[in-house]
């Protein structure tokens, strides 16, 4: 997919095998959030397309494009943007009443999903009540509540304290792990990549540097900008 902003080009091609998480990794700049915005509809396409599940949801050659909010995608961003005037359990009910449950049942749901998720003592707090790394979690549950077929994850972890990520990553991979769609996690720190994602892709200046595992980009780095990001000083 190409997205031409004058000054800067992305020019990728992204593959995310059903089931799996793969990070993408970048300095700032490199492109990665407008990656993800292009695959959510929120940015259109130059040239190129994006496929998910076999279906087209946009192909710049035949005028396809089909609107964010019909996309079978959800997006989890830095800033968890819960909805302050509503506690947690209608945070999460709220995206299950948009896809058509009923109130009382889209509660019940939301209930038994925060409880699945260890977050059950959560249900009657306020966003303003939870810590950042609560609230990256409630905003998990909130999107996959939906059953997405993809979920893009755009630096969930960065504005958390750095002594809390370890135990947060723990629980998001818990999460990913019991959800059956696929993910594509936007980070610039390895560690993240290690413990929540089946391959990296490693682009830089709009342009993909290096893909795999994390295990064979670590012993075979293609360029340095793949070691530096690897060891937390890109």
């Amino acid at each position: 997919m190409l997205v031409d902003r004058g000054a800067f080009a992305l020019d990728v091609s992204l593959t995310v095998a059903p089931g799996h998480v793969v990070a993408l990794m970048g300095r700032n700049g490199a492109g990665k959030s407008t990656a993800v915005a292009a695959v959510a509809g929120l940015v259109g396409l130059d040239a190129g397309r994006v496929v998910l599940d076999g279906v087209v949801l946009e192909d710049v050659a035949t005028r396809r494009a089909v609107p964010p909010e019909r996309r079978p995608i959800g997006v989890v961003q830095q800033q968890a943007a819960l909805f302050p005037h509503l506690g947690v359990l209608d945070n999460v009910a709220f995206g299950l009443r948009t896809s058509g449950l009923g109130r009382r049942r889209a509660r019940e749901r939301a209930d038994a999903l925060l409880t699945e998720a260890g977050l059950g003592e959560l249900r009657d707090r306020r966003p303003s009540e939870l810590s950042g790394g609560q609230a990256a979690r409630v905003a998990l549950v909130r999107t996959l509540a939906r059953g997405p077929a993809l979920v893009l994850l755009d630096e969930p972890l960065a504005a958390i304290d750095a002594e809390l990520r370890p135990a947060l990553r723990e629980a998001i991979r818990a999460q990913l792990t019991a959800f059956a769609g696929s993910a594509l996690l936007v980070t610039h720190d390895a560690r993240d990549a290690e413990v929540l994602a089946d391959e990296v892709v490693v682009i830089d200046a709009g342009r993909v540097v290096q893909r795999g595992p994390l295990a064979a980009l670590r012993a075979t780095p293609a360029a340095p900008i793949v070691t530096s990001l690897l060891a937390g000083t890109a």
